[in-house]
């Protein structure tokens, strides 16, 4: 499956910038069919990072958001960065 029809957009909110500083996590919309092995190498072949541990959840609008923890080596404010997040 291409990455780039897996991981769809940023989520961005005060919640989310707050992780990205204090906990080295990334939140991204994605495709609601997607399970967290495909978003696993989605985001770590897009991004080469390597990644931790993956959270998802469905908004009550039907949109599915994983929440990416990156390995400390990594950082994820050089992600949102390289995005144009900041």
């Amino acid at each position: 499956m291409d990455p780039y029809s897996v991981i769809l957009r940023p989520q961005l909110s005060e919640k989310t910038m707050n992780q990205i500083y204090d906990d080295n996590k990334i939140s991204f919309v994605v495709r609601r069919t997607a399970n967290k092995h495909v978003l696993r190498s989605a985001f770590e072949e897009l991004y080469e990072v390597k990644v931790i541990k993956i959270n998802t959840h469905i908004t009550p609008k039907g949109a599915k958001i994983a929440c990416f923890k990156l390995h400390e080596d990594d950082n994820a404010e050089d992600i949102a960065v390289k995005m144009g997040v900041f």
